[in-house]
């Protein structure tokens, strides 16, 4: 009995950690553009930056992330082009377009008001 709280227990406690480095469904687009709204950047840029600030606890998965910046160029959000970066490689640049600027303002209230709900709820006491 004892031993099956504990199992229990460990693999709840490994759900956390594992959770803990996932983006939440639906926030990657928002952090691009929030990201690229302070200035244009290659892919491994932006993964860096989500991660630095995040202080950790977002990881992109470089997969997701091209799928991402070619799900956000297609609805004209972000624009691309090659150049060579500081180390002397080439590599995509990204940059927000007037429309992305729109669409991370809408994505911000969006999730400012689901987070507030959120807090709302955790602090709700039955």
């Amino acid at each position: 009995m004892m031993r099956q709280r504990y199992s229990r227990l460990v693999t709840a406690f490994n759900a956390m950690q594992e959770s803990n480095t996932d983006l939440i469904q639906g926030t990657l687009d928002m952090l691009i553009l929030k990201t690229l709204s302070l200035e244009p950047m290659h892919g491994f840029g932006i993964s860096r930056r989500i991660e630095q600030v995040s202080r950790g606890v977002f990881k992109v998965n470089p997969g997701s992330l091209l799928t991402a910046f070619q799900r956000l160029e297609r609805m004209g959000w972000l624009d691309s082009e090659w150049r060579q970066t500081d180390n002397s490689r080439r590599a995509r640049y990204y940059r927000l377009t007037r429309s992305g600027r729109k669409q991370l303002e809408v994505e911000t209230t969006n999730w400012n008001r689901r987070a507030s709900a959120i807090a709302r709820l955790l602090k709700a006491e039955g």
